[in-house]
């Protein structure tokens, strides 16, 4: 018989100790600490799968030489969602673990659903444990759904589902969500980090014995996070963030990725049918008018893993009321926001001591790439000054704190994007590259090599918006 004993782990970290304790010593934390009745036995799972296939104790990993591995063919397949296969590289890879998540309500079940169904893969199943299968029909009918290609395990014990997963060997599980699934190897209650680390070892082993594709759903925390973030973000390969932006538009993007881009980004809508890629996405985030741009808004092309999107990003400046100069910015840093606004400042000879800045992304996209900092500068100085940029306007670079316009990446792929969708003059870093030179040739692109040179030639009269 198994002896027990009783631990206090801690609920951020995993850490655990013999006695109750105010503070965490590993993470920090206080007051995380739960108190749970382990096994001393140390068989787990793990061992309990070796009993019941004895001739797995025998097995040893042997070491082999790349050069005498035979390549495995269609080691990839489509999930049938094109903006999917973007952010995943490519498709679904065989025996990978990919884990996904976002704000509850977002879209997350939904968009499996559908890869469920949509995907090139014969045997797939639907683990749940947070709906019932009732429910997860009702969705599927409301979807549109083929209800004979989705199979659903409503369960949330881990030795049954690693039970069910070794007998029969699928191309796709999907598994909603981890921090439902439990085993008393990792204590009473479920959810904790404990728990979510050794479910997921569970799980990620078994799909890459079997060449099983994995995908997992884990909440977020009130951070923004997936909860246990640290904990099982390595045992993955791939790891997906769904965000929601303005007007009903999802954002799905890959933060690892062992397959593919880090800097992928999927964009969705989300209709009565479930989530479909957006239409043009290229120029889904710039704003359509008929009468021009107003003072304050720039567009800035930005290179998203291997697409060029045009984005305009919107700059307010009032006189501020309360005796002091404040930055109000959720899309964009606030703290890069006031170190373009210094810049300007100081090598533009633009004052805003006296306003409030308010900085805005149209889509509600956020941008964290270094290449927006000079279309923000010219937000802030159309804003600033009142006058308007010209409507075909696009730009691109990095500012150093000297007032430098610097290289930013991909410049060639964004001045051709720009370039296709209509925009007639382009602003970015002084380059002697010959493709950028024929660019400049064709009246397409000025370089400058500072942000007072930009500034200087957008307030001359020959660039007076019309």
């Amino acid at each position: 018989m198994a002896k027990t004993k009783t631990v206090f782990i801690c609920s951020t970290c995993g850490h655990q100790e013999g006695k109750w304790l105010g503070r965490c010593s590993q993470c920090g934390n206080w007051n995380t600490f739960t108190e749970s009745i382990v096994s001393t036995s140390g068989s787990g799972s793990r061992q309990a799968r070796s009993d019941r296939n004895p001739s797995e104790k025998e097995k040893t990993a042997q070491p082999i030489n790349l050069s005498d591995m035979e390549s495995e063919p269609d080691i990839r397949y489509s999930t049938g969602i094109s903006e999917m296969d973007s952010v995943l590289g490519g498709g679904i890879m065989k025996g990978s673990a990919v884990l996904i998540g976002g704000e509850p309500g977002i879209g997350k079940s939904t968009l499996l659903l559908q890869i469920l169904s949509l995907a090139n893969t014969k045997k797939t199943l639907y683990i749940s444990g947070e709906e019932s299968a009732g429910q997860i029909r009702l969705r599927a009918e409301r979807l549109g759904i083929s209800l004979r290609s989705i199979t659903v395990l409503c369960e949330t014990r881990l030795e049954r589902l690693t039970n069910v997963l070794q007998k029969g060997i699928y191309d796709l599980v999907i598994v909603d969500s981890i921090q439902t699934i439990y085993s008393e190897e990792a204590g009473p209650v479920s959810g904790t980090v404990n728990q979510i680390k050794f479910s997921s070892m569970e799980l990620v082993d078994i799909a890459k014995i079997q060449g099983t594709a994995l995908f997992i759903v884990g909440h977020v925390t009130k951070d923004g996070g997936i909860a246990g973030p640290k904990a099982i973000e390595h045992l993955v390969d791939t790891v997906l963030y769904f965000d929601q932006a303005e007007n009903g538009v999802r954002l799905l993007r890959s933060n690892k990725n062992r397959f593919g881009s880090v800097d992928e980004i999927g964009v969705f809508t989300m209709t009565e049918k479930g989530l479909v890629p957006a239409g043009n996405p290229e120029s889904f985030f710039l704003g359509r008018r008929k009468n021009g741009n107003p003072a304050g808004v720039a567009a800035a092309a930005v290179f998203e893993g291997s697409r060029t999107l045009m984005v305009e990003i919107q700059a307010l400046a009032v006189p501020a009321k309360s005796g002091y100069s404040r930055i109000f910015s959720d899309r964009i840093d606030s703290a890069r926001v006031s170190r373009t606004a210094a810049i300007l400042e100081k090598h533009a000879g633009l004052k805003f001591s006296e306003f409030d800045v308010y900085v805005n992304v149209a889509g509600g996209i956020r941008l964290t790439e270094v290449g927006i900092e000079l279309p923000l500068a010219l937000a802030l100085l159309s804003a600033i000054t009142g006058k308007p940029l010209k409507e075909k306007l696009a730009s691109a670079g990095e500012l150093s704190l000297a007032g430098e316009v610097r290289l930013v990446g991909h410049l060639e792929k964004r001045i051709a994007a720009a370039e296709q969708m209509g925009f007639t003059e382009f602003i970015g870093p002084d380059l002697h590259d010959a493709k950028l030179l024929a660019a400049a040739s064709r009246g397409i692109y000025l370089a400058c090599s500072d942000v007072s040179e930009a500034v200087t030639h957008l307030l001359s009269p020959r660039h007076a918006h019309t």
